[in-house]
């Protein structure tokens, strides 16, 4: 009684100390929830960093802002009654489905010239961001608890293993979450806006990279908790059937196994030992030894090598340089033309007008290497929209047998539909 006492006792006062922290700052707080990140000009250090331990606030990263945690902004909104910001369901794909709407809803007011809304849809969005990345942050972290505390302090090992079963499926969920997440999907959605690209493309995938990186030294920290314990089991497992064994058998003595003719199989399996030695200097034989052995080595002869004189470096002009790619992109580009003039629109067109045969029908003095990388660069930079009417074939063959690498000879490129 006297433990669930104080267990509960401690439990009042973190929760006294959790709610007073919501009282004192409550203006802040709700600044932080209207807006997109807690203000920071009436925060003293110390204050920051209470809410910080006490999770009410957290910063994505370290040079990032400092925002509401999620839960903390499902508490506000469920105080409030704000149906816009209560999550109802708080799955991966309920959020998904939740920020294309909101950024179809962003686009429409984008392109209707809607300026006034422009700003609080971003913020819902940005906020809609920051629960998906804030959920992941906080189920990783209960993963590290759950180490530290259950599973780290079981005793026996059908505890461990059931504790090592739940962590394991939380882990898989995570990543069945995660992998809901499909950033060509995304790409498509956002187009070329650059806010939404920044947002949805660039920083939730460093986010998620993160999480992956956490979640992979959890399953490290699992696997070896759990080799430490059958270790620690088979240790002693030796040591409890020892002890049972003596229990039955009192006047039981240990025999001198050096004097037995034969020995037993355990002992042949130690390694033999190995004398060490070093030489004594302090010792005129030894020394006389080493002097001796010293004037046997054979001498190092070193040529004198001439350096060479280092001439000053040319440097070629910038606007040289850039001249060379422009032409270089310009010719790439006729070749793209040619092949939309030449060739009939067909779907599912196998063959293509050869990049290295255009090259040399045209008698332009690029370098093959150059000229490919260029093509397929050229290709690559197209939006989704003009590169589903051309297929690059490459002519690649692997670089050898026992080598998966594929080098590319040529391609070709063709006009479908």
């Amino acid at each position: 009684m006297s433990e669930e006492h104080s267990l509960e006792s401690r439990l009042v006062a973190t929760g006294t100390e959790r709610l007073s922290l919501l009282g004192r700052y409550a203006d802040v707080l709700m600044q932080g929830y209207t807006r997109d990140e807690v203000p920071l000009e009436t925060l003293t250090e110390g204050a920051l960093r209470k809410l910080l331990a006490a999770r009410i606030v957290w910063r994505p990263d370290e040079h990032g802002a400092v925002k509401l945690t999620p839960k903390v902004r499902e508490l506000i909104a469920e105080m409030l009654a704000d149906e816009t910001r209560r999550h109802v369901n708080a799955d991966v794909g309920e959020t998904l489905e939740q920020i294309r709407n909101l950024v179809q809803s962003y686009r429409e007011a984008v392109s209707l010239g809607e300026h006034w809304q422009q700003g609080p849809l971003m913020l819902r969005l940005r906020q809609e961001v920051d629960d998906l990345n804030g959920r992941f942050a906080d189920a990783i972290d209960s993963l590290w608890q759950r180490l530290n505390s259950d599973f780290g302090f079981v005793s026996r090992l059908n505890d461990k293993i059931r504790e090592n079963d739940r962590a394991q499926k939380q882990i898989v969920r995570l990543l069945d979450g995660m992998a809901l997440i499909d950033f060509d999907e995304l790409i498509d959605l956002v187009g070329s806006d650059g806010s939404l690209r920044k947002l949805l493309i660039s920083q939730l995938q460093q986010q998620l990279s993160q999480h992956y990186t956490n979640l992979r030294e959890v399953q490290g920290r699992l696997i070896e908790l759990m080799a430490r314990f059958r270790q620690q089991q088979k240790q002693s497992r030796l040591v409890a059937g020892m002890a049972a064994f003596l229990r039955e058998h009192p006047d039981f003595v240990p025999g001198n196994y050096t004097r037995r003719s034969e020995v037993p199989e355990l002992f042949n399996h130690a390694s033999p030992l190995h004398a060490a030695a070093a030489p004594a200097l302090d010792h005129h034989r030894d020394a006389e030894v080493l002097t001796g052995l010293l004037h046997q080595l054979p001498v190092a002869v070193h040529r004198p090598e001439q350096a060479e004189v280092a001439g000053p470096a040319m440097v070629e002009a910038q606007s040289m340089v850039e001249a060379r790619q422009q032409a270089l992109k310009q010719d790439v580009e006729r070749f793209y033309l040619d092949v939309v003039d030449q060739q009939a629109p067909a779907a599912g067109a196998s063959s293509g007008t050869s990049a290295l045969a255009y090259l040399s029908e045209s008698e332009l003095e690029w370098d093959p290497e150059i000229w490919l990388f260029q093509v397929i660069a050229e290709y690559q930079g197209l939006p989704r929209e003009e590169q589903r009417a051309f297929r690059l074939i490459p002519d690649e063959s692997p670089a050898g047998p026992f080598n998966d690498v594929q080098l590319i000879h040529d391609v070709s490129l063709a006009l479908v539909v």
